[in-house]
């Protein structure tokens, strides 16, 4: 797949590799540069440790989408891939 830059600086990633990746319109991306090489990043999300009597557990500081059965199904199978 190509793109390129335009004279504002911004890159457009094509429509079949975001689906593929499961990025999505305003998700907020770290640029890396890695040996010589530009990487794009998902920013991970911004967590709290709060104590719930149980212990410690990690809360998004922000909305999440529900995490499904079938999500985890997916994430599963494509890391035995």
């Amino acid at each position: 797949m190509k793109t390129a830059i335009d004279s504002g600086g911004r890159v457009v990633i094509p429509k079949a590799l975001r689906d593929a990746l499961g990025l999505t319109a305003g998700q907020s991306l770290d640029v890396v540069e890695r040996d010589g090489h530009l990487e794009l990043v998902p920013s991970p999300t911004p967590m709290r440790l709060v104590d719930d009597g149980d212990g410690v557990v990690a809360v998004a500081d922000v909305e999440m989408p529900e995490l499904t059965a079938d999500m985890v199904r997916d994430a599963l199978e494509k890391t035995r891939r």
